[in-house]
């Protein structure tokens, strides 16, 4: 029966991984059958260049030129959607073969990487909330915070006249959090490529824009320097043919033309239909929180036991152990394992097996610690009871110790369960499209901030809830024996 159970475990565990590893790359492919697969890095809260659509497709004018590109030259790819800072350093890290995520062609990306042609030419502009009437030109920004995202031609353009107009900056990660900064009067404005936040306010994203476009940098497609420059040579040929045809103008036109598409949609409408999209993501966080936990328990047994024993090379070994990766913030041991090994080592990692492994590390640390902490609460006088009555240490040990230590050990497990269900959501910096991410994703195409956050709130509330309620039942009768 025991086998039984187990065989069923794991088999159900086997299935669990399967399906986190078709999941972990996006969806699109040209319909090519030949040649090479590249895969493509991108950003996913760049509308209109790139955003997920309620159907959850990658779409906008980057990813409608790389598929029109893709069909012209006949190659295949699949898309890696990571956000803007991921996708380059996944690139810098040869975890992607190119990147196509709005990415300007500056001279200090050119030492890095190579660029196509430009196929889109930007600028920024100016945004304040659409209440606001007391800002009308950069003059009226002094003394005042403006808010800029990380990485961006408007970051490069608000570091350029912050001391000419006397403002601070202040840096979001993406669009999002920028305009709700503004929004909220945090900041008085904020620097954005004007395709972008024109695509916002009319999406109405609060916002309104005040001043002319500033002459800036073109868009391009990167590769890592001197690498797939086959890639690098079908892209540029392929715009050439799409401009030639028409197929760039009618791409251009459906984002950012004047019979663009126009969010207008209702409160409950907007959460309704995004709740697909977020219980995937849900879905994804029960899968890493699940298999990591599987690991990092397997991994605290091992060092637990290495740090009760009475081995002293091995007590040294546990501790070396618990003192990194309990030492080491999650969110660094992540770029560590996703980006730095690969880059070191020169290999590729995929993004479910970094993040399985990130947190499976960090949680067996403090799995480790609460093993030893439960073997070491038991009274030492027991352990000496049973081996004056003839017990050799290993069956004291389980006959024992070990029983009495897991009912101490039962609460800080269930609390380490819940913290390494939340600590998934860090993840999100390197790609990990999980419930957080989901939401970011959603917020991204409808500037909805409120209504989504609210919605994954709930979603963490009631899984932790029902988790913990579980898991004091499971206490309550291993109490009773």
């Amino acid at each position: 029966m025991k086998t039984t159970k187990i065989s069923f475990f794991i088999l159900s565990l086997m299935l669990l991984l399967v399906s986190g590893l078709s999941g972990w790359v996006g969806n699109a492919a040209a319909a090519s059958d030949s040649g090479k697969t590249y895969i493509i890095g991108t950003d996913i809260t760049f509308a209109p260049f790139e955003y997920q659509d309620e159907n959850g497709d990658y779409v906008g004018i980057d990813m409608d030129l790389l598929d029109a590109i893709a069909k012209d030259q006949n190659f295949k790819y699949q898309i890696k959607a990571l956000g803007f800072n991921a996708a380059v350093q996944a690139l810098e890290a040869n975890q992607v073969d190119g990147v196509i995520a709005g990415m300007s062609i500056t001279d200090e990306r050119k030492a890095k990487f190579d660029f196509s042609e430009p196929y889109y030419d930007s600028g920024v502009v100016m945004g304040i909330s659409a209440n606001n009437d007391t800002i009308k030109s950069y003059e009226d920004l002094r003394g005042k915070k403006v808010a800029v995202k990380t990485g961006t031609e408007g970051y490069s353009f608000a570091e350029s006249i912050a001391s000419k107009y006397g403002f601070t900056i202040v840096p979001f990660d993406d669009s999002s959090q920028m305009y709700d900064d503004v929004k909220t009067g945090n900041s008085a404005a904020c620097f954005e490529d004007e395709p972008v936040l024109r695509f916002g306010v009319k999406q109405n994203n609060g916002l309104k824009v005040v001043t002319d476009k500033e002459d800036g940098a073109s868009y391009g497609f990167a590769v890592s320097k001197d690498k797939n420059q086959e890639l690098l040579e079908m892209f540029n040929a392929g715009l050439v043919n799409i401009k030639a045809n028409g197929e760039y103008e009618r791409i251009i036109a459906e984002y950012v033309g004047e019979n663009a598409q126009v969010a207008n949609q209702g409160r409950w409408e907007l959460i309704q239909k995004s709740l697909p999209a977020l219980f995937k993501g849900l879905g994804n966080t029960l899968i890493y929180t699940i298999v990591s936990l599987f690991f990092a328990f397997i991994i605290g047994l091992i060092f637990g036991f290495m740090k009760v024993g009475q081995n002293k090379f091995l007590r040294g070994v546990a501790t070396v152990f618990v003192d990194i990766f309990r030492g080491i913030p999650l969110i660094v041991l992540a770029f560590f394992i996703y980006f730095g090994i690969p880059q070191a080592m020169g290999f590729t990692m995929p993004l479910f097996l970094a993040a399985i492994l990130t947190l499976s590390l960090n949680a067996g640390a403090y799995v480790t610690e609460i093993i030893r902490g439960g073997i070491q609460s038991i009274d030492r006088g027991q352990m000496e009871a049973a081996r004056s009555l003839g017990l050799p240490y290993r069956k004291a040990m389980i006959k024992i110790v070990i029983p009495q230590a897991v009912r101490v050990m039962i609460p800080s497990f269930i609390n380490q369960m819940v913290i390494t269900l939340k600590d998934t959501s860090i993840l999100s910096v390197i790609g990990l499209v999980e419930l957080t991410q989901s939401g970011k994703i959603v917020i991204a195409r409808t500037f909805s901030s409120f209504d989504i956050w609210l919605t994954v709130a709930v979603m963490y509330l009631i899984v932790i809830i029902t988790l913990t309620k579980v898991a004091d039942y499971l206490e309550v009768k291993v109490r009773r024996g």
